[in-house]
């Protein structure tokens, strides 16, 4: 006769006798709900991923043999390094330039709160690409630019043409876009900190800049990192965007090998594929590891590394077969 789920089952060889009738069995074994829900579902999802790791090996319309050939072509590698340019300066200013917005959404002037709610709504509201496009002919608006007294003679002027170059334009169109979602996240950080932590750094007699930066900011990071760490991979994928302000990056250089060897257009769209996924894992690599930083002081125990993950399912495996051969 079969115990149903759940069902506490004795391992005792002998019957209880009157003086142990009233104490538990020597050996209990819980018997574990079966969900053959679960089990189901798990073997569609393998049948589905079998089907669709099948499908990439054996379907001869990719052509693995021309991926292999054009990974790691120097045209690829000039515009996966230009991609990794635009993408680092890009980052640092749009990140810099989140922090002066937020402080300025932040700040007690309502002329700085009013300007930096503007720019974050405008810049959020238009398409990179429109940007991009929009900066790349900015010459034609303005063919050159100067700096001097507002409204009064200008002390030296330059050609707008020649110091807005490719790459010039590339980031500084990320860099502005970025600049205003970065400031939304920046604001969110620093307005998740307890306020009792701003005013214990006032208490301290602290500068503002200092309470700033040696309390407020330091906290704020732990909200700021993942939130930004978004940002950052949404940025590597949107340079893929400079290639229309002519600008040869990943995507650009295998959009132009294509052009020119039409047959390999599938194979160059998975090298891109390829690279941009291993940048995107680097990057949550880092916001891992980052986080973990930050999280010093505010948990009771570090975040485990993968490492240290696998090690402690290897010894529960280990634990649960010693288990299962005592039984």
């Amino acid at each position: 006769m079969s115990e149903p789920p759940g069902a506490v089952v004795s391992l005792a060889t002998a019957p209880p006798d009157e003086d142990t009738a009233d104490k538990p069995p020597a050996a209990q074994r819980v018997l574990p709900l079966r969900r053959p829900g679960r089990w189901i579902a798990t073997a569609v999802v393998l049948v589905l991923v079998a089907q669709f790791v099948h499908g990439l090996v054996s379907n001869p319309f990719y052509q693995w043999d021309r991926f292999a050939y054009w990974f790691l072509r120097p045209t690829i590698l000039d515009g996966l390094l230009i991609t990794l340019e635009v993408t680092a300066l890009s980052a640092v200013l749009g990140l810099l330039g989140g922090i002066v917005l937020a402080l300025a959404r932040l700040s007690k002037s309502p002329v700085l709160r009013a300007v930096s709610w503007t720019y974050v709504w405008a810049l959020r509201s238009i398409p990179l690409i429109v940007v991009l496009i929009f900066l790349y002919n900015f010459s034609a608006l303005y063919r050159t630019l100067s700096v001097g007294v507002p409204f009064g003679p200008a002390f030296f002027s330059f050609d707008e043409s020649k110091l807005a170059t490719d790459m010039v334009v590339a980031v500084v169109g990320l860099s502005l876009n970025e600049a205003a979602y970065a400031a939304e996240v920046v604001r969110g950080g620093i307005l998740s900190v307890d306020q009792g932590q701003h005013e214990a750094a006032a208490a301290l007699g602290l500068p503002k800049g200092h309470q700033f930066r040696l309390i407020v900011f330091p906290q704020a990071l732990r909200s700021i990192t993942p939130n930004y760490v978004n940002q950052l991979i949404g940025l590597v994928k949107s340079t893929s965007l400079v290639f229309y302000v002519s600008l040869l990056d990943l995507f650009g250089s295998a959009q132009t090998m294509g052009s020119t060897y039409p047959g390999d257009i599938v194979p160059l769209l998975l090298v891109v594929t390829a690279w941009y996924l291993i940048l995107t894992s680097l990057v949550s690599v880092v916001q891992f590891y980052v986080e973990r930083y930050y999280a010093r002081g505010a948990t009771r125990a570090l975040p485990p590394t993968p490492l240290q993950k696998l090690r402690t399912g290897l010894a529960d495996l280990r634990a649960r077969a010693r288990r299962e051969a005592a039984v």
